[in-house]
């Protein structure tokens, strides 16, 4: 009996887990081919299973994807550090304020994910495009006489994707932080530290696990980001998910899109190890 409620999670967990990562495998070491859909499974009853190991092998020998996979971890490593800069005094600032004001501070921090993510993206298009609030404001003042090429470039793509992770940073960091014992801070200040160091010495090692939860909880979803580089970055942005949406629904070659979807989730493993295991010292 005490068994059954297991068995709910259980079967979700096979049934939208364990069975799409199976098909995504088997489609990896399939052939493909020019049907409907596009690939041959790598088994018959007349010759059983035969592996195809070229898209697996692909990955490997061709620098196209290796470079996508190295872009990919840059721009996810440089956002979840920018998310947790931000993320790190917005935090702490939650932490002390009144216990009256600290449910309507987090909830602003929650306020984005009440729209949708296409339309929160979409305001960034009209933010800085060539006649966007931006350019128009430093038109107006008289700062330039052209507009600034501020879209599709680097710094949107970041600003989009600072701005839709952001709250995965705060919110483990703030739960990290408000369980900190703020005796140990007023009593580094007894001894005389100044509140830079009290800050440095004692509030910092402290709150690590939870800076690098936060890091890691960015990081990790970051990696495989298709929509923000695609609608914000620029187009010589090639990042893991641009190569495998061209690979899956341009080139049509579901094997390679599928090989490169398991790279991704091996390159992952670690990340996401990790994670679990800051989360269950918690």
């Amino acid at each position: 009996m005490r068994r059954i409620p297991l068995l709910v999670p259980a079967l979700w967990l096979l049934g939208f887990v364990a069975l799409p990562l199976l098909v995504v495998l088997a489609l990896a070491i399939s052939q493909p081919g020019d049907g409907v859909p596009p690939f041959v499974l790598p088994y018959s009853a007349a010759t059983g299973w035969q592996p195809n190991w070229e898209p697996l092998g692909l990955l490997v020998q061709d620098d196209y994807y290796f470079s996508a996979f190295l872009q990919s971890l840059r721009v996810a490593g440089g956002t979840a550090a920018l998310c947790l800069l931000l993320g790190f005094p917005m935090a702490l600032g939650i932490t002390r304020a009144t216990p009256r004001r600290r449910p309507l501070l987090l909830m602003a921090v929650l306020l984005p994910f009440w729209t949708g993510f296409l339309p929160r993206i979409g305001a960034w298009t009209g933010i800085l495009r060539d006649e966007g609030w931006i350019n128009g404001l430093l038109r107006g003042l008289g700062w330039i006489d052209a507009p600034l090429p501020l879209l599709y470039s680097d710094t949107a793509m970041f600003l989009g994707m600072v701005h839709a992770y952001l709250p995965f940073a705060v919110l483990p960091l703030y739960a990290s932080l408000s369980r900190l014992d703020r005796t140990l801070e007023d009593a580094a200040a007894d001894l005389g530290a100044r509140p830079a160091t009290v800050f440095l010495t004692v509030t910092l090692p402290l709150a690590a696990p939870g800076a690098v939860a936060a890091f890691l909880l960015v990081f990790i979803p970051a990696a495989g980001e298709y929509v923000i580089p695609e609608l914000l970055g620029p187009p010589e942005a090639l990042l893991v998910g641009r190569v495998l949406w061209q690979e899956f629904f341009q080139n049509r070659d579901w094997p390679v899109a599928a090989a490169l979807a398991v790279a991704l989730l091996l390159v992952l493993i670690l990340p996401i190890r990790l994670f679990q295991r800051l989360e269950a010292r918690q």
